[in-house]
């Protein structure tokens, strides 16, 4: 069972991930705290597939900037995507909190697999 510390640490590695969570999980996989380490991953997996997301929506962005309409749509995804990821991010930490092992669908399959 995980002491409050490591539910702080393990919320705290969905604070800015995926860089926090790359952070955590190094000092965190000497000491084998199956909680903290599996949320560092969730987050580390979580926070690239964001960012992967972001890029075409930024480019799009960016090269639908000449049309009024094409910009509007393509910032509202770009600001659509950000809130959900925040939401989602915001929930998971209240998970790791609480001491909760809650997995994403396949993201959890295999931050699980990884950290065993």
């Amino acid at each position: 069972m995980a002491g409050k510390d490591d539910n702080v640490v393990a919320a705290l590695s969905y604070l800015l991930a995926p860089l926090t969570s790359v952070v955590i999980y190094l000092m965190y996989k000497e000491k084998g705290k199956k909680l903290v380490l599996f949320h560092a991953m969730q987050s580390m997996i979580f926070g690239v597939m964001v960012v992967i997301l972001m890029i075409p929506v930024c480019i799009l962005t960016f090269l639908l900037s000449l049309t009024g309409i094409g910009c509007i749509i393509s910032l509202i995804i770009l600001v659509v995507i950000g809130v959900v990821g925040l939401a989602v991010m915001l929930f998971l930490m209240y998970k790791a909190y609480s001491g909760e092992k809650f997995k994403i669908p396949i993201i959890g399959d295999m931050a699980e697999k990884h950290t065993g």
